[in-house]
């Protein structure tokens, strides 16, 4: 398990991931990780609700922060798409998105840190699970005071999620400018850490992957004789790490002649409580028999692969 399930603790939230150096900050950078910006992230929040701006780290922190003239807009998760997970292989899609800031602030400088990340809960800094990527977003300049930056959101679901996280999820961004201090120094000066949080940038859908088989038979038939179709439903389940039966989803038959590009949809019956299909229809010509399942909010649709029968 990486270090980002202890971060979490901290939020009474489910496990984090630790960020790397941008591309363009790794020569020069500090190499603190992404665990240690939160810290920072955590207690800046606390400062601006009246409270101390303590990290873990510090043993006399003082100050609160001052804002940071920069915002994030155009945010844009997995190209517009769902994110589609598994039992255990990581996944990795792409954010973009603009960010605006005062002249003289340098968003490639080694003291500077910003990240577009995604949560699911009640807000920003009240969320129940986060996800980020692995590696710092690449900021390219695009005028004084504006650049197109690039990122990820890695997933590793075999720890990371549970099966309420298929849902729509809400993205935040952050950024730090440490102007010259060290975020794990004894006494950070706050006062001197520009500091800018901001809600509401944009939604994202996260579901668990999908699998539909299929089985036609007798093979061959006669024509005009009895075909049996049988298929499950499985979708994955990330507390077990299986794939388990979706029940009683609304699943389509379909048919494409031999010579034909097309399938048309033959009935709709449900799944069983294990997910089972299984119906019958009438030899007629020969052609591939497939379920087509066209998804849920928390399920992608999914086809399974066409069987072919031979009508004699």
């Amino acid at each position: 398990m990486r270090i980002r399930a202890t971060v979490a603790a901290v939020s009474g939230a489910l496990a984090l991931s630790a960020l790397a150096v941008p591309a363009s900050q790794a020569a020069d950078a500090p190499s603190h990780g992404k665990e240690d910006v939160r810290e920072a992230l955590q207690a800046a929040r606390q400062a601006d609700a009246g409270g101390s701006a303590r990290s873990t780290y510090a043993a006399e922190d003082e100050g609160t922060p001052y804002a940071l003239d920069l915002s994030f807009s155009g945010v844009k998760v997995n190209n517009g798409k769902p994110i589609v997970a598994g039992t255990t292989n990581q996944v990795t899609v792409p954010v973009t998105y603009k960010v605006t800031h005062a002249a003289d602030i340098d968003l490639n400088a080694p003291d500077f840190y910003l990240d577009v990340e995604i949560y699911r809960g009640a807000s920003y800094s009240e969320w129940d699970n986060l996800l980020y990527g692995e590696d710092w977003p690449v900021c390219t300049a695009t005028s004084a005071t504006t650049a197109n930056c690039k990122g990820t959101i890695d997933i590793y679901p075999d720890f990371e999620l549970e099966n309420v996280d298929a849902a729509t999820w809400k993205a935040g961004g952050y950024a730090y400018d440490f102007n010259d201090q060290d975020p794990l120094a004894e006494d950070i000066d706050w006062s001197k850490v520009g500091y800018a949080e901001q809600d509401g940038l944009g939604t994202t859908k996260l579901q668990r992957y999908s699998k539909l088989t299929v089985n036609a038979s007798p093979e061959p038939v006669k024509k005009g004789k009895t075909i049996t179709v049988t298929g499950k439903l499985t979708r994955a389940n990330w507390e077990t790490h299986k794939y388990a039966g979706y029940s009683t989803q609304s699943v389509k038959l379909q048919f494409r002649k031999k010579g034909s590009s097309t399938y048309t949809t033959l009935k709709t019956i449900k799944t069983n409580t294990y997910g089972d299909l299984k119906t019958t229809v009438t030899a007629s010509a020969d052609g591939y028999f497939r379920y087509r399942f066209e998804g849920t909010a928390t399920t992608p649709a999914v086809s399974a692969t066409g069987d072919f029968v031979d009508v004699q």
